[in-house]
């Protein structure tokens, strides 16, 4: 409020105007760069609690979906340690 009883030219409002529209605008920018970063998390929570809930219904299911489930748990480990294998050989 001081800013405007100081200001004694039409330029002087329009830089304190101007200042104040970018300051809010900045203020802004933040606010929505936030509620996106929210929104992504929210999104890959949900993502992952389907993915446990889809996971703990097949293991519960039965004998032949634990085999199943076993096989693709191990094939999934040596996978794996294959990969880290030939990236640590390539960076050498």
């Amino acid at each position: 409020m001081a800013d405007w009883a100081r200001a004694q030219s039409p330029g002087a409002v329009e830089e304190i105007l101007d200042r104040e529209n970018k300051r809010m605008a900045d203020s802004l920018a933040s606010k929505v760069t936030r509620l996106k970063s929210d929104s992504d998390f929210t999104s890959m929570t949900s993502l992952l609690t389907g993915s446990v809930k889809r996971f703990s219904t097949m293991a519960r299911s039965g004998r032949d979906n634990r085999k199943l489930l076993c096989g693709m748990a191990v094939g999934l480990i040596v996978a794996f340690f294959i990969l880290s294998y030939f990236l640590s050989r390539a960076r050498t």
